[in-house]
């Protein structure tokens, strides 16, 4: 009988974490793409930003995060196998990218309030711990609390209710 794979991967007998080598060269490469994408764009400074500031900078961080794996993949330790990578679980995955989609398609149409109330309910399917007696009141209060945040702090022309 297998052995189930661990989170952070399997680890080969030369104590190399290949599923957390292989993430992190996937993101060295978009960092890597992404730079070269980016590099006639007017970088600027911290103070005047040009067009290629934030690519520039969200593209280092990848590139550092990306560094970070490989080396992590690399010296595989009993410090790093417990802060290892869980393999994705399609569930939550499934909840939180429905309950966003169903924002985009009715926020417009149905209003913010119940956008964001229907939102919630959704996104409280990717774990198996939500209670609907809890979810509720929370979808209400953040509802709420859009409605306060985007239309009266912010002056957002966003409908709130149906039109």
């Amino acid at each position: 009988m297998a052995s189930p794979i661990k989170p952070g991967g399997p680890i080969d007998r030369s104590g190399k974490d290949w599923r957390d080598l292989l993430f992190g060269l996937f993101l060295v490469a978009v960092a890597g793409g992404a730079l070269v994408a980016t590099r006639n764009l007017n970088v600027g400074n911290a103070a005047d930003m040009g067009a290629g500031y934030m690519p520039r900078v969200v593209s280092l961080s990848l590139l550092a995060f990306g560094l970070f794996f490989c080396v992590r993949g690399i010296r595989q330790t009993g410090l790093t196998k417990a802060l290892a990578i869980e393999p994705v679980q399609l569930r939550p995955l499934l909840a939180v990218l429905g309950a966003v989609g169903v924002f985009a398609l009715t926020a417009e149409k149905f209003g913010l309030a119940i956008a964001a109330v229907v939102t919630v309910l959704i996104a409280s399917f990717a774990t198996r711990e939500g209670r609907l007696r809890e979810t509720v009141p929370f979808a209400l209060l953040l509802s709420g609390a859009a409605v306060l945040l985007f239309i009266k702090v912010l002056a957002l022309p966003v409908p709130v209710w149906p039109r």
